[in-house]
Order: C-alpha cells, then structure tokens, then sequence
C-alpha cells in the first residue's frame, strides 16, 4: 500500500516468488522474508535504506538472536525503529514481518 510518500508493508511470510512456502529454519525464513520485503520496497520506489519501522512477529521469540544476524545483513545502522514481538504463527512460517518505508515522490 502507498499512501503518498509511504510505503506500508504487512503480513510478509517466508513465501517465494512462485508460491512456495519455506518450511527451513529461521535464518531461512528471515532471508526469504527480508528479500521479499526489499524487492516489494524497490518496486514501490523506495528500499531499504529508506524504511522508518519494522515490526517483526516470531513464532518463538527466542530465535531473535538468530534472526538478528540475518536482520542486520540487509539493515545498517542507523537502523529503523524495530519492536519484536513472541505471536502464534501458522505452520510452517516462523518470523512475519511488516514495515513502514518513505520514498522519493519524484518515483510515483
């Protein structure tokens, strides 16, 4: 959804682009989630480096550890306001992201 000069993401699962589902492990699933996120951001003419918030749902919340690593590989600082949240998520999925992005309005 673009609203103007924002980019609002929501409800990003470990889903390729044909469809499948990914049923790997965490690290898995956030690479799969965060390069989604990054592409959809492009084609919204915005990306990573302008994303305002990120909120991120793991199936268990202990494996914000490993998440981080993949996390910060596609994020630098100064990093975007992030909240983490422990949520019940439906199998196979492990990690659901969404974010709030701005992009130029010169790309409409």
């Amino acid at each position: 959804m673009v609203w103007g000069d924002l980019v609002f993401i929501s409800g990003l699962l470990a889903v390729k682009p044909d469809g499948v589902e990914v049923s790997g492990d965490i690290r898995e699933q956030a690479m799969i989630v965060l390069r989604n996120l990054k592409h959809l951001l492009e084609a919204a003419g915005s990306g990573l480096e302008k994303v305002l918030s990120v909120t991120v749902y793991l199936d268990n919340i202990t494996d914000l550890p490993a998440f981080n690593e993949v996390y910060e590989e596609y994020f630098r600082p100064p990093y975007p306001s992030r909240s983490a949240v422990g949520v019940s998520l439906l199998e196979p999925f492990q990690v659901q992201i969404s974010a709030v992005a701005y992009r130029d309005q010169t790309r409409k």
